[in-house]
């Protein structure tokens, strides 16, 4: 995967963004268009959405797996909807997380699938046919905040409180899906990870349009366990360093950081890289979740790593369940016994 211009994350839209603005104003009334059509199905069970307004990472998985949680404590069983992104599958599939792999898949639906049934595909309609043949009473979206296909109860769009929507452009000027006032028009409410103040202006138009902000942190899990041994790093996600940040934070001995694109596939030159360094001054491999697991099925060298290296786990916590959980009892009272919209 190639990485995001550095220029979509600039506070201001420089000569780039700007020069690139004529195609990006197609692109918004495409966006828009796609966006105003009906849905073509209503399940009959609660449908919760978590997306995000630009492309990239935003926390949504992790979001996805801490709304499952709520809807287990609610009595509901929750099932997950996901594109499968970076995966040569097209689906609708439903995932088996022994036999699956990244490359097949991607990433997010394997460590959603360790949660609860997960069905990935682009058509996200047959897809939740499929969830329903599994007997979940709750339908949750990684994703599909712009796809109008799915008739939603509430959806909520993840902010990165470091990054915000960057230069505040669409694509290909910026890393905007679709035009802001439209996707804030959809959203129910805004989930604010992290700390930062790139997501203050979007907080304050999402106040003026009346909608509520809660605030979320990424949690590590064991914080003890890596304040030990000093540690290489490396990541292929949508913002490595906030990785890197994070294990900081906790006061982990953090001697190197390796960067790699989102959704990366691992090369077995990679990982020869990787474990050559790790051997030279007795480094201790730490990468993320979502990395680790696209290493599931490697060989050679992409399998030792594999071995070799740990996931930093870490949880979403809301500020504010109550309020989280009001608003997941809300969409249960909203969700229809209707199989199909006129």
């Amino acid at each position: 995967m190639t990485a995001a211009p550095a220029f979509w994350w600039r506070p201001r839209p420089g000569g780039a963004a700007l020069a690139l603005w004529p195609a990006s104003r197609i692109w918004g009334q495409m966006s828009a268009w796609r966006m105003a059509k009906s849905p073509r199905f209503r399940p009959p069970v609660p449908v919760i959405c978590v997306g995000n307004f630009v492309v990239g990472g935003a926390g949504k998985t992790p979001t996805a797996l801490a709304l499952a949680r709520i809807a287990r404590r609610q009595g509901l069983k929750p099932g997950f909807l996901a594109r499968g992104y970076g995966g040569s599958e097209k689906g609708p599939l439903l995932v088996d997380p022994g036999s699956h792999t990244a490359e097949a898949i991607g990433d997010e639906p394997l460590l959603l699938a360790e949660a609860g049934p997960t069905v990935i595909g682009r058509d996200r309609s047959a897809s939740a046919r499929i969830l329903l043949d599994q007997g979940v009473t709750a339908i949750i979206m990684d994703d599909g905040f712009q796809n109008p296909t799915l008739a939603k109860d509430v959806s909520f769009a993840c902010v990165d409180a470091g990054a915000g929507i960057g230069n505040g452009m669409m694509i290909p000027s910026g890393p905007l899906r679709a035009p802001l006032d439209l996707q804030l028009r959809r959203a129910d409410a805004l989930i604010v990870i992290g700390e930062g103040g790139m997501a203050e202006p979007l907080i304050r138009a999402a106040a003026r349009g009346g909608r509520p902000v809660l605030r979320a942190s990424l949690k590590p899990v064991r914080v003890r366990d890596w304040r030990k041994t000093p540690i290489l790093a490396f990541a292929g996600i949508g913002r490595p360093g906030k990785f890197f940040e994070s294990l900081a934070a906790i006061g982990a001995p953090v001697e190197e950081t390796i960067a790699f694109p989102d959704h990366h596939q691992f090369t077995d030159a990679d990982a020869a890289r990787l474990l050559a360094r790790s051997e030279k001054d007795g480094l201790r491999l730490v990468t993320t979740e979502k990395d680790l697991v696209r290493l599931k099925g490697a060989t050679g060298a992409a399998a030792e790593l594999r071995e070799r290296a740990e996931a930093f786990p870490v949880v979403l916590d809301f500020e504010n369940p109550a309020g989280v959980e009001e608003m997941m009892r809300d969409a249960v009272r909203l969700a229809v016994p209707v199989a199909a919209l006129p």
